[in-house]
């Protein structure tokens, strides 16, 4: 195994680690404080790294540079607004989807041709989709994994920027706008529910923040080693680690329709990667903390 498949696993591993803190700070933090204190945390250390290595920021393209902040910012608040209302595997895979969207968007926007027999994988993208979601069997659940959807489409959104931005702009610099962005944005939405956090609390926000900028290096480090394709299929393994860290903190078991649908959305997404590498690099780069982060892409 070459340093490129242990870097994107590792990458993996950390930014799971990530998404199980976050989900333990959503135990007695807002979803926007989380984002908040993620955000801000990681703007500092990107001001550090541009410090250091001399970037300076650009008169031109800032109306663009916002528009990536504000789908980056919204990206992370639906996610991380999922990841704490269910089951870490089915928010995980639902950020998945956001190749899914890239492709949707780079039609609709761009203009751009679809790869032969691209519509069938979509189909099969949407259906493994539906399967986690469950819409015959209604509840409050839908519209937590409804935001997992939309969390998707905003991570293809800013990916679809960030394609535009990579062009003129120093990498540091399009994060900075998606941290500074997202700072604003979660400062604002939490000024009326703030919650001071206690013990704990202030260990899993410094370590959400910290730990996602870990990840983003090694994810960057991966690319320099192995080819894109490559390490955005092997980062799906993310997918098992989340569900081993539900499994062992909240007792969270896939159901057989959760399982289902991963299979096909991975499936899918995989043989969408390999049609149209170009896209799913933009849409590797979004994952920060993601978130995310990202989350993330994400």
């Amino acid at each position: 195994m070459n340093n490129g498949v242990l870097l994107t696993i590792g990458s993996a591993f950390i930014f799971s680690i990530m998404n199980a803190l976050v989900k333990a700070a959503s135990d007695t933090i807002p979803t926007a404080e989380i984002v908040f204190f993620r955000s801000i945390i990681g703007t500092v250390l990107i001001l550090l790294l541009m410090k250091h290595s001399r970037i300076r920021f650009s008169s031109k393209g800032i109306p663009l540079l916002v528009l990536r902040g504000v789908f980056g910012a919204l990206y992370l608040l639906a996610f991380v607004y999922t990841l704490a209302n269910i089951p870490m595997a089915d928010a995980v895979i639902l950020a998945y989807l956001s190749p899914f969207f890239v492709i949707v968007f780079s039609r609709l926007i761009l203009k751009d041709k679809l790869p032969p027999r691209s519509a069938l994988l979509l189909l099969a993208v949407l259906t493994g989709a539906g399967l986690i979601i469950n819409p015959l069997d209604y509840e409050s659940y839908n519209l937590f994994a409804l935001a997992g959807v939309a969390s998707a489409a905003f991570a293809a959104g800013a990916s679809i920027t960030i394609k535009q931005l990579s062009q003129r702009h120093h990498t540091y610099e399009i994060v900075f706008y998606f941290l500074f962005v997202a700072t604003l944005i979660s400062a604002i939405l939490m000024a009326d529910n703030f919650v001071m956090p206690q013990g704990i609390a202030w260990l899993y926000l410094i370590a959400i923040g910290v730990v996602s900028l870990l990840g983003q290096i090694f994810l960057t480090q991966a690319f320099s080693h192995e080819n894109a394709a490559v390490v955005a299929v092997t980062r799906y393994i993310g997918i098992v680690f989340n569900i081993l860290w539900g499994l062992m903190f909240w007792q969270e078991i896939p159901d057989s329709l959760t399982i289902a649908g991963g299979v096909i959305i991975v499936i899918a997404s995989i043989l969408l990667s390999n049609r149209k590498p170009v896209t799913e690099k933009a849409d590797i780069d979004e994952v920060k903390g993601s978130q995310q982060e990202k989350a993330t892409v994400r």
